[in-house]
């Protein structure tokens, strides 16, 4: 790839070297990453593996959802690699990958219920 320049120079740095700007196949990843939180579903599994392990039945049971449903959403999350997976005999448990991404956006999901349901975010951690 030739070397970019910027049709404009308004003495900002980034004129000046336009090949700082993160190429277009960065942001994909980071977009791939974010397309997760379209769905409340997707999140709340997400939010609920980061802190426990557990299997697609008791996380279908606590989030009132259908093993389908769930098991759905587990293989977006584990092909995103938000989640990874273990098996012991016969069943499968997933929890939150040990990632910077995985931990980043478990801070992020549990900030932003902080800020929009205060009252929730509490109750979550035992304050009320």
């Amino acid at each position: 790839m030739g070397e970019r320049h910027l049709p404009h120079n308004h003495g900002n740095l980034i004129e000046t070297q336009p090949e700082k700007i993160p190429n277009t196949e960065d942001f994909q990843i980071v977009a791939d990453i974010f397309k997760q939180l379209c769905d409340s579903s997707r999140i709340r599994i997400f939010w609920f593996l980061c802190h426990w392990e557990e299997c697609v039945t008791n996380i279908a049971a606590a989030m009132d959802m259908t093993s389908p449903a769930v098991s759905h959403h587990l293989r977006l999350l584990k092909s995103s690699g938000l989640i990874v997976s273990r098996r012991d005999g016969k069943e499968v448990y997933y929890r939150a990958a040990d990632t910077n991404q995985a931990q980043l956006l478990h801070h992020m999901v549990e900030k932003m219920v902080e800020i929009a349901c205060p009252d929730s975010a509490n109750s979550l951690r035992g304050d009320i």
